[in-house]
């Protein structure tokens, strides 16, 4: 059955790309949309910026065109896509449910559902999980709970192929708030950060998830590795507890290391790699942002701290880098402020507020900012300006995850509903 719900979703969206691309326009044929799939975290290059087209440079005052929305559950978890099909995870009645739906009616597909029991200091707003979005890597979907454990799913049918515990077979760092690390994908390798003595840094073998090394030695949070090229050199970059350091993804072998010690190890926010050589860290608490610049000869390596700010505060949430510069939504417990800040020097472009704490994705010149109050906006941004085009309430729940575009349709959820807009040019 949910084969034949593939194909026939598969169908009527390339009929939907066929029409599109026929319509005229003073005789001039409208081009299609580019359509781009969002198959791990942060998209296809892990950095919240999405190759794709055609859409709209305003919405009306009720918010772009909904397609459809449908119940789902509690966490935070994104939500991934590839080829009509979304993937995402939810809590429903003591299990965390990881479910294929299709992207064109929001239906389900498949569910795999396993019990978990977890629970946090501040249940209310940080809820129960989870808060890892399943990631489609080949033929799987990868998957990782609150209480650290690993499922690759066959991602068309749900099947468990194989599965890992953190926590009981690497002595993972336990995570009071709930373990939100998105496994990256390295060659035929998944590398998870788990935190603790020897096995902090563990790299897993795609295709039945035997250990292929094991390695270092630090304290984990709740931040997502990201891989970078150090003048010729693939590092992967991370963000612990305390620090920000580079390895080796064939090896784990430990390049570098400073310090970046966030209070209650709760860095958040995934690192944002630059030119020349950049890399970005922040976290909240009093700590702050901070840029290092990296580089490497003879493989030797060298970390050299360009600028600090405390005042930069980034609890949660995705930063955009255009053109050297950085765009995120700082604050913590006071006021959040949209902010435009130059990654070489820490220079501050400009603050603004007018949202909430917020996620941000760029794509077709545009920036699209989703809240956690719910409030969905199209921005264009510039080291000299914000200009807000249109902004709309969405979502009625609280909202920490960040939304997914695909082509001209954007999947966005909170707490309670998932959502799928059209944001394309009519």
């Amino acid at each position: 059955m949910w084969r034949s719900k593939i194909a026939i979703s598969l169908f009527l969206s390339a009929v939907a790309v066929a029409q599109t691309a026929s319509k005229t326009a003073g005789g001039i044929k409208a081009r299609a949309p580019v359509v781009e799939d969002w198959p791990v975290w942060g998209g296809k290059n892990r950095d919240f910026i999405v190759n794709t087209s055609g859409l709209a440079d305003s919405w009306p005052s009720s918010g772009p065109p909904k397609i459809w929305t449908r119940p789902l559950g509690d966490g935070y978890s994104a939500i991934a896509e590839e080829n009509g099909v979304l993937y995402t995870a939810f809590r429903r009645s003591g299990a965390e449910v990881i479910a294929a739906l299709d992207a064109a009616t929001g239906k389900t597909l498949w569910e795999y559902g396993y019990p978990t029991v977890f629970i946090n200091d501040f249940k209310e707003k940080v809820g129960p999980g989870p808060y890892a979005m399943p990631q489609v890597i080949g033929d799987r979907v990868v998957t990782a709970s609150a209480i650290g454990k690993i499922h690759s799913l066959d991602k068309k049918t749900g099947k468990v192929v194989w599965s890992h515990d953190l926590y009981n077979e690497f002595h993972a760092s336990h995570l009071v708030y709930g373990y939100s690390c998105h496994a990256l994908p390295y060659k035929d390798t998944l590398i998870f950060l788990a935190g603790g003595s020897g096995d902090a840094a563990i790299a897993l073998r795609q295709s039945d998830g035997t250990v292929v090394w094991k390695s270092l030695q630090f304290s984990n949070a709740y931040s997502s590795p990201l891989l970078i090229n150090v003048d010729g050199q693939q590092q992967v970059v991370a963000v612990g507890a305390k620090t920000i350091f580079g390895f080796s993804p064939d090896n784990g072998q430990l390049y570098w290391s400073h310090p970046h010690e966030t209070q209650y190890g709760l860095a958040v926010s995934t690192p944002v790699w630059g030119p020349g050589n950049l890399l970005f860290a922040a976290s909240a608490y009093g700590l702050g942002a901070r840029v290092v610049e990296l580089h490497q000869a003879g493989g030797k390596n060298s970390v050299k701290e360009l600028w600090s700010d405390p005042h930069l505060e980034l609890h949660w949430g995705s930063v955009i880098q255009r053109d050297g510069w950085l765009y995120f939504v700082s604050g913590y417990n006071g006021p959040a402020l949209l902010s435009a800040v130059e990654m070489k020097t820490g220079k501050i472009g400009w603050r603004q507020r007018g949202f909430a704490k917020a996620e941000l994705l760029w794509a077709d010149g545009k920036f699209i900012l989703a809240d956690e109050d719910g409030t969905l906006a199209l921005c264009r941004m510039s080291p000299e300006k914000l200009e807000v085009l249109s902004k709309a309430q969405v979502l009625e729940s609280i909202a920490w995850s960040p939304p997914t575009l695909v082509g001209t349709r954007l999947y966005l959820r909170d707490r309670k509903n998932i959502v799928a807009l059209d944001l394309g040019a009519k």
